[in-house]
């Protein structure tokens, strides 16, 4: 409770929780929320600027863009947090083996993670996902795929650090087994950068689905999306119907920075030294020191 006051005081996290809660309410009462289904086409309506009638506007098809936005809500933080899950579950059990254990089978792990961060993660991702299927699930698993090596990564970097450290000797000479000293001793220790790396690599999952979907190579149509529906209204851009990808694309803007924010937070919690630093800036008249 002590760190978590002083970091929820800051601006940051009063906006990242916020615009969090905010998603929170989109995807839990779209249906309650929406004007209009998003799916429903009505050409006698298209191209239509923001009025009393659609207040953001309506596409090319006539859809409602704000009743999208608020359904797009859904699918891409389904299709990210489903994604960055998966990758997280696969990903940190990965790291703490091939940070553990040396020999064959851990090289070859992590020649695989080299050979997928080799390519362009935007370029693999569109391969995977034409190869796979536009399907919402296939895209996740596909970003699952592409975040497995970060958190991998990230957990056999700390890994590599605590296996020689004191405690883990006394665990050995306790008679302590492979399994349970890296669940009960290393992994606590080592799960810290991954907890931070969730949610920036949720903001990334938003990103790189808007993106697939921006190219014709993720989601299809009517789906609400919102980077099909920037892609859709790219098109109308140069003749004035801005509102058709705008205010999609502030949504993505607005989702991304959220996570951001939560992730510099989450950061600040897990962080001994930060917590200490916000905990004394809190409280006036001290210093590292402890000198008054």
């Amino acid at each position: 409770m002590t760190r978590l006051i002083p970091a929820l005081r800051r601006p940051a996290a009063v906006i990242g929780f916020s615009l969090l809660l905010l998603q929170i309410v989109l995807v839990v009462f779209a249906p309650l929320l929406s004007p209009y289904s998003p799916v429903e086409a009505d050409p006698l309506a298209a191209l239509e600027p923001p009025s009393a009638m659609h207040w953001l506007g309506t596409d090319i098809s006539g859809m409602d863009i704000l009743s999208r936005i608020i359904f797009a809500t859904r699918i891409n933080l389904l299709i990210s947090i489903s994604s960055v899950a998966l990758a997280f579950v696969i990903g940190v059990p990965l790291g703490l083996m091939v940070g553990y254990y040396r020999g064959f089978l851990s090289n070859l792990i992590m020649r695989i993670f080299d050979f997928i961060q080799a390519f362009p993660i935007f370029v693999l991702g569109m391969a995977l996902v034409s190869v796979m299927g536009q399907e919402i699930s296939n895209v996740s698993i596909v970003l699952a795929v592409l975040f497995v090596p970060i958190f991998a990564r990230l957990i056999r970097a700390e890994v590599l650090s605590l296996r020689e450290r004191p405690f883990v000797a006394a665990a050995r000479c306790s008679g302590a087994s492979d399994l349970h000293i890296m669940f009960r001793h290393l992994l606590p220790n080592a799960l810290m950068p991954a907890m931070v790396q969730v949610s920036i690599s949720i903001g990334m999952a938003i990103l790189l689905t808007a993106g697939l979907s921006f190219i014709g190579a993720g989601v299809r149509m009517p789906t609400p999306e919102w980077g099909l529906m920037v892609s859709s209204g790219a098109q109308q851009m140069i003749l004035g119907v801005w509102w058709v990808a705008l205010f999609p694309g502030f949504a993505i803007v607005f989702s991304v920075l959220c996570f951001a924010l939560l992730g510099d937070v989450a950061r600040d919690l897990l962080d001994p030294m930060k917590s200490q630093h916000l905990e004394e800036k809190r409280i006036p008249g001290t210093s590292l020191g402890g000198t008054p």
